[in-house]
C-alpha cells in the first residue's frame, strides 16, 4: 500500500530547518537528563545536579562524533576520501554503532575524570538511550529512509510516491524501520524491568542492552534493503561482534546475575 507522505522537515524558519530526526536526538538528551534526575530523587543515583547535565552533554557529543565517523564504513567514497563531509551533519547520515562507540568512550572519559563508577552510569543511561533509539527509527520511517526489502506481505509499504523525498525505489517493502522501533521498545521494557526488579552487579543492565540490541539488529536487518558483504550487511557484522562480546562478558563476569534472573 502507498503510505501518506510525511515531510522530513517539521518546521522551516528561513534557511533553518527543524527535522524530525534532529528532534529525536534532542528528545533523547532530555529523556536522559530526566531519567537521571528521577533516579537521583529515588536514591539510586548519587551524583550532583551539575554532573548530570555535564555527563549527558559529554555523551551527546560522543554520540554525534562517533555516529558521523562510522559513516566512513557505510559510504567510504563520500567520507573516507572527502573527510570534510563528516562535518555536514545537516545532510544526514548517522551510524548507530558509531554513536554507541562514541557514547561509551565519552561516558568512560567523564567517569574516569570525575571518579564515578562507569558501569553504574552505563546501566542508568542504557534505559533512556534505547528509548531514544526507538524514537529515532520512527523518525527514519517518517523520512522514508533505510527502506525494507521488497515483499508481498499485507502490511508492506510503498514510499515511492512520497513527494518530499526524491529517488525512492518503487515496490511494496517491509517497514523495516518500524520493526526496528518495535524491537527497541521491547528492549526498553526489558531494561526498565531489570532496573526495578532486582539488584545486579554494575554493568549487567548495560550488557543486556548490548546483547539484545545487537541480536535484534542482526535479525531485523534481514528485512532491510542494504549492501551485503559475505551474506550480511555491515550493520549485521557489527551486531555480531556486539552479541559475541556480550556473551563472553556474561559468562566471565555475570554468571550469578544470570542465575538470579532464572530464579525470578
Amino acid at each position: 500500500m502507498y503510505f501518506p507522505n510525511f515531510n522530513p522537515v517539521l518546521l522551516s524558519l528561513g534557511p533553518l530547518e527543524i527535522r524530525w530526526y534532529g528532534i529525536m536526538y534532542v528528545l533523547g538528551f532530555f529523556l536522559s537528563v530526566w531519567w537521571m534526575f528521577y533516579l537521583q530523587k529515588k536514591g539510586k543515583l548519587h551524583i550532583q545536579k551539575e554532573q548530570i547535565w555535564d555527563f549527558t552533554f559529554y555523551c551527546m557529543v560522543g554520540v554525534l562524533i562517533g555516529a558521523r565517523l562510522f559513516m566512513i564504513f557505510w559510504q567510504p567514497s563520500v567520507y573516507l576520501f572527502k573527510p570534510w563531509n563528516l562535518l555536514k551533519i545537516w545532510e544526514g547520515g548517522m551510524s548507530f554503532h558509531g554513536g554507541f562507540v562514541g557514547i561509551v568512550v565519552a561516558g568512560w572519559w567523564y567517569c574516569k575524570k570525575h571518579k564515578l563508577n562507569f558501569w553504574t552510569m552505563a546501566d542508568i543511561l542504557s534505559v533512556p538511550m534505547i528509548l531514544a533509539l526507538a524514537l529515532g527509527r520512527i523518525a527514519n520511517f517518517i523520512n522514508a529512509e533505510l527502506i525494507g526489502r521488497v515483499t508481498n506481505v499485507s502490511w508492506c509499504i510503498d514510499h515511492s510516491q512520497n513527494q518530499y523525498v526524491a529517488n525512492l525505489p518503487s515496490g511494496c517493502r517491509h517497514p523495516s524501520t518500524l520493526y526496528a522501533a518495535a524491537k527497541r521498545f521491547a528492549v526498553f521494557g526489558w531494561l526498565l524491568f531489570l532496573t526495578f526488579r532486582n539488584t545486579f552487579k554494575p554493568g549487567f543492565i548495560f550488557w543486556n542492552f548490548v546483547f539484545f540490541e545487537g541480536l535484534g539488529r542482526f535479525i531485523v536487518d534481514f528485512y532491510r534493503e542494504d549492501v551485503l558483504y559475505v551474506g550480511l550487511s555491515i550493520g549485521q557484522w557489527f551486531s555480531v561482534i556486539m552479541v559475541i562480546i556480550s556473551i563472553i562478558v556474561f559468562l566471565k563476569y555475570y554468571r550469578k546475575d544470570c542465575q538470579k534472573m532464572r530464579k525470578t
